[in-house]
């Protein structure tokens, strides 16, 4: 261990501290969202920087397990709820903090208990709004049609009031996909049946896109593949079963109103041009900064991580089809992620990934191929769609390999005195 790095361990001390220490992080890591394959080397880093190089843990979806060696007692921590993405940024830098000896292991117990207590930057409502920006913006380049951005707009609002609503009321939480996919689609198909708008899917995709699970599908696929199977495939069965809700409310509308399976064929009725996708994705962007609590400085790297996965995914998709665009913006996220990350003052690679992983990810937020989604239109659908996923998934796993590069010694370039 380095002389320079703080531990809880040592001659005197008892190991229950440093074991508390792990649970607590790891919990908190959990509830910001993190995969269970990173939390797990997040805190083997971390027990080999305290005093621990044999620490075991075993992540789940809802808890961990903590041993600090073979020999000792395992004990088990629950996720007690989840983080704002800004408290989620602030544990990671601490976690960070830890690793390099700057900060002792009471003192961070201290803070993380700040950190969960902290008041939000802004008022709930507020971020809340942020779903309003985000459904116009993904329609701006998914149905860039006056009426449809309006309508996207109107339909927004209304997933704006059920959050509220289900924030005030938790027991209503687990209905509010498919009453978001009902009233939202309700809206939209009467317009398309009074012909006041035309390719209704694209609009009802873009307006429900913030709710849309593709964010845990993708991080379920992406645990299973770096061997956490069980968390991966609880993931996953939650969020098939939240867009079966989802879909389930659509298809409800639809035969409420009497309209056939091809009304919600995947109908683009103008193509968007280069810079109507750039204002899109600058609305969306702002929406996702307020809607997730954004921590302030944070923001105009990523920014510029959300731009070059962007242009990249767009540029590629446009030629070899989602699944390639999807894992090509992955990957560049990544990439572009731990550049920035190398540069003096930059927020960490985490910070930088995770907006750029929910505006890549099909369904999550809704770029191009979340249009691959459609209902009653046969298995080539949802075999495009799979496939989108999946190619996300192996995107994220290269930005992730990418991530750990370690950064560059510029030593060589410096002139000699």
């Amino acid at each position: 261990m380095s002389s320079k790095s703080p531990s809880f361990r040592g001659p005197e001390a008892p190991a229950d501290p440093l074991r508390r220490l792990l649970l607590e992080l790891g919990e908190a890591l959990l509830g910001g969202g993190l995969p269970v394959h990173d939390v797990e080397e997040e805190l083997h880093g971390l027990g080999r920087a305290l005093g621990a190089p044999d620490v075991r843990v075993a992540a789940l979806t809802n808890g961990l397990f903590v041993a600090l060696s073979a020999e000792e007692a395992t004990r088990f921590q629950p996720v007690g709820g989840t983080l704002r993405f800004e408290q989620t940024a602030d544990v990671l830098h601490l976690v960070h903090r830890l690793r390099t000896g700057s900060l002792d292991g009471p003192r961070a117990l201290a803070e993380l208990d700040r950190i969960r207590r902290a008041p939000a930057r802004w008022p709930a409502w507020v971020a809340d709004l942020g779903m309003l920006p985000v459904g116009v913006g993904v329609c701006i380049f998914l149905q860039p049609v006056v009426a449809n951005v309006l309508v996207a707009g109107v339909g927004s609002l209304i997933v704006v009031g059920l959050t509220m609503l289900a924030r005030r009321l938790p027991y209503l939480r687990p209905l509010l996909p498919v009453t978001a996919g009902f009233l939202v689609a309700l809206l939209v198909l009467s317009l398309a049946r009074a012909s006041l708008l035309e390719g209704p899917l694209r609009t009802i995709v873009a307006t429900l896109a913030i709710l849309l699970p593709g964010g845990l599908l993708v991080t379920g696929l992406s645990e299973i593949a770096a061997g956490a199977a069980s968390a991966g495939s609880a993931r996953l069965v939650s969020g098939a079963v939240q867009l079966a809700l989802f879909l389930a409310g659509v298809a409800a509308a639809a035969t409420a109103i009497g309209m056939p399976a091809t009304a919600l064929a995947n109908v683009q009725v103008a193509k968007p041009s280069w810079w109507v996708i750039g204002v899109g994705l600058a609305i969306a962007v702002a929406g996702l900064v307020i809607n997730v609590h954004t921590p302030p400085p944070a923001i105009p790297w990523i920014v510029a991580v959300i731009a070059v996965s962007v242009t990249v995914q767009v540029a590629v998709g446009s030629v070899h089809g989602a699944a390639i665009g999807g894992l090509a913006g992955a990957a560049a996220a990544g990439a572009a992620a731990t550049v920035v990350h190398w540069l003096p003052g930059s927020p960490l690679w985490q910070v930088l990934y995770l907006p750029a992983f929910w505006i890549v990810v099909p369904g999550s937020f809704g770029l191009l191929n979340t249009a691959q989604i459609e209902v009653g239109n046969g298995a080539q659908s949802l075999l495009a769609a799979v496939s989108a996923v999946f190619g996300v998934s192996i995107g994220t796993l290269i930005g992730s390999v990418i991530s750990r590069i370690p950064r560059p010694s510029f030593a060589v370039l410096q002139p000699r005195a």
